[in-house]
């Protein structure tokens, strides 16, 4: 006999950063009528899957936790995976969200049903859940991204992505390969030439890279007073907004680059490494990374850059462009994330029967500020299509996206709706005005290929701007960009 369908008022899908903030600001609010559905067997999200040798924060940890919830004791600068796991973990603790929480539960797909105004959402078992409202808050870098290479089925050794890290997997004495440097890869690096008997990474293409500040006494002062933590969150914050604007505008980007450039020559002394590292794309075309210790660990004697496209996997090895075999023992794929692949696998069916991905294919990945769609209605999307940023904190987004969920909620219960609704024409005009600003920016001028963008060289990814200008956009839901029903 199968289980009684679950009725709630609002159901949050993911229990990583954007789903446990939207249920704490929900408990905060009084409201305790919402359940979280997990995959996993415990909360984190993206802090709870990747737990490879390395793994922390790239933006200081001061701006790495929720301005109403935040963490006073970091201790350093750019918090581990631990601790940030820690954090989540104590904050679902000491709120009381674990009675909210369904654990192993993946969620397979949801329909939106007109006449009682409610989402019927079903996981993996075929399970029902009801709810009023739908907030999907799935996170965009949880389906690890392999690349397809000949005979990768027949390799000897032991392989792995570092979203999938294998503790049972012994380094030492072994030739290891380390696909991949952008930010995982570059985290990776010194941690597994530590190990290894021989490391052999190979690049792609390269990435640029400053150095990375350590904040020591700042840090040690926020730990003993809450005017200092505030003030330095503030100085962090806004001295990353000071990059976003260059990302906007690649002129101003010049003295960054220049700073790049002056890391990468005084860690790198040899000229034929230093070429092989030095991008040929402007600074912030791709993530810009910060590290005081890949560039030293790629030359080390007994570390190896590969700079020639990987072609072919044997069993003893990686086979190159250029015809030559790197014996290898284990290999460790950091080649990132698909973007959208949690969301893809998803069935969600709107308004008029049509699906979310049959609505992208016919008109586009479109949204309203990247968090409620037109033909969703009562469904809100944390960390959703242009909402990344390559500047400054994700969490100072998120934040800002779960303030207009509410906000929209409270629209339609004052004025006796069932549902609200983005109207069309306001989500044409919000997505008109991001592509031309984003066909300013640097990810679309300056000549690089990245994760930000689409096969069809669309940017889904990043906000194009400030995140400061984001939280002004979404501060206030404006009634006349919404229908209630």
């Amino acid at each position: 006999m199968s289980e009684a369908v679950r009725h709630t008022r609002v159901l949050i899908v993911g229990a990583g950063f954007a789903g446990l903030g939207m249920a704490l600001q929900l408990a905060r609010s009084g409201a305790r009528d919402f359940l979280i559905l997990e995959k996993a067997d415990a909360v984190g999200g993206t802090w709870r899957q990747n737990t490879y040798p390395g793994c922390e924060c790239d933006i200081p940890s001061v701006l790495y936790s929720y301005s109403f919830a935040p963490k006073a004791d970091w201790t350093s600068s750019h918090a581990a995976q631990p601790e940030i796991l820690d954090y989540l973990s104590e904050l679902t603790d000491r709120h009381g969200l674990g009675d909210h929480l369904e654990f192993g539960t993946e969620v397979t797909g949801a329909e939106w049903d007109e006449t009682d105004c409610r989402w019927s959402v079903f996981d993996k078992t075929g399970r029902e859940f009801v709810a009023q409202y739908l907030v999907m808050a799935s996170g965009a870098l949880n389906v690890p991204r392999i690349p397809k290479l000949p005979g990768a089925e027949t390799f000897a050794g032991a392989s792995m992505h570092s979203a999938a890290w294998r503790d049972d997997v012994d380094l030492a004495g072994k030739r290891v390969a380390l696909i991949g440097t952008g930010a995982s890869g570059v985290q990776l690096a010194p941690h597994l030439a530590e190990r290894a008997a021989e490391l052999h990474v190979f690049q792609r293409t390269p990435a640029w890279i400053l150095p990375r500040r350590t904040f020591r006494a700042a840090v040690a002062a926020s730990r003993r007073s809450t005017l200092v933590r505030r003030a330095f969150r503030a100085a962090t914050y806004w001295g990353g907004e000071a990059l976003g604007v260059g990302l906007g505008r690649p002129r101003l980007l010049e003295r960054t680059q220049a700073r790049a450039l002056t890391h990468l020559r005084k860690q790198v002394p040899d000229a034929a490494l230093r070429d092989a590292l030095t991008p040929d794309y402007r600074i912030g075309c791709k993530r810009i990374l910060r590290s005081n210790d890949f560039y030293p660990t790629l030359a080390r004697p007994d570390t190896t850059l590969v700079t020639d496209p990987v072609t072919a996997i044997h069993p003893d090895g990686i086979e190159t462009a250029d015809g030559t075999r790197h014996a290898v023992d284990v290999i460790v794929y950091a080649t990132g994330f698909r973007v959208a692949g949690a969301m893809n696998r998803m069935h969600l069916v709107g308004r008029d029967g049509v699906s979310l991905l049959e609505r992208w294919q016919r008109e586009g990945v479109r949204t309203h500020l990247g968090v409620t769609m037109s033909g969703m209605p009562n469904a809100f999307f944390l960390s959703g299509p242009n909402t990344g940023l390559g500047h400054n904190s994700v969490i100072v987004m998120i934040e800002a996206q779960i303030a207009h969920a509410l906000d929209a909620m409270r629209l339609a219960e004052v004025n006796s709706a069932g549902a609200v609704e983005v109207r069309a024409d306001a989500q044409d005009a919000f997505d008109s005005s991001l592509r031309e600003r984003l066909s300013r920016g640097v990810w679309s001028t300056g000549g690089c290929a990245s994760w930000y963008l689409d096969a069809r060289g669309s940017n889904h990814a990043l906000w194009p701007g400030s995140s400061w200008d984001y939280r002004r956009r979404t501060r206030v839901v404006d009634p006349a960009d919404y229908e209630l029903a």
